[in-house]
């Protein structure tokens, strides 16, 4: 399934103003954007390594549990391009990592209008998650 395919989906779920995805890159500790639902703001190809808390790639990345943002503040808290994530409409975020066999493949960044989700919409994210290990394991393939 392609990650423009998962983007509808959640977007048929729960809701979604930005939609990126990032790929897992363990040897340089980095996350990598391989989709964007907004590619001019945040192109594919970027990566973001140090502009996160580092609390927050322990908890999405290693412990692979979801990161929920209910509003701008927490967003704030945690993410450096806060100010643009604002002007996009966005102030809530849910962050689901994408596990296969035990190894976090990549995350999926769902965002909204603050106040938008809920603990449930986070469920359902969590839920979504396996329709994007193929692509992202061929992604993983074709960078090896």
């Amino acid at each position: 399934m392609s990650l423009s395919t998962v983007e509808e989906r959640v977007r048929d779920a729960i809701g979604v103003r930005l939609f990126t995805v990032l790929a897992w890159v363990p040897e340089r500790r980095a996350l990598r954007r391989v989709h964007s639902s907004h590619p001019a703001e945040y192109p594919v190809g970027g990566e973001k390594t140090v502009e996160v808390a580092a609390g927050w790639l322990d908890k999405c990345v290693t412990a692979q549990e979801p990161y929920f943002g209910r509003d701008r503040a927490a967003v704030r808290e945690i993410f450096a391009d806060h100010e643009l994530i604002e002007g996009l409409g966005c102030g809530s975020i849910i962050n689901v990592p994408v596990i296969a066999d035990g190894r976090t493949l990549g995350v999926l960044n769902i965002l909204d209008a603050e106040g938008a989700y809920d603990d449930d919409a986070v469920v359902v994210a969590e839920s979504l998650t396996p329709l994007a290990v193929s692509a992202l394991l061929d992604l993983e393939k074709e960078n090896r």
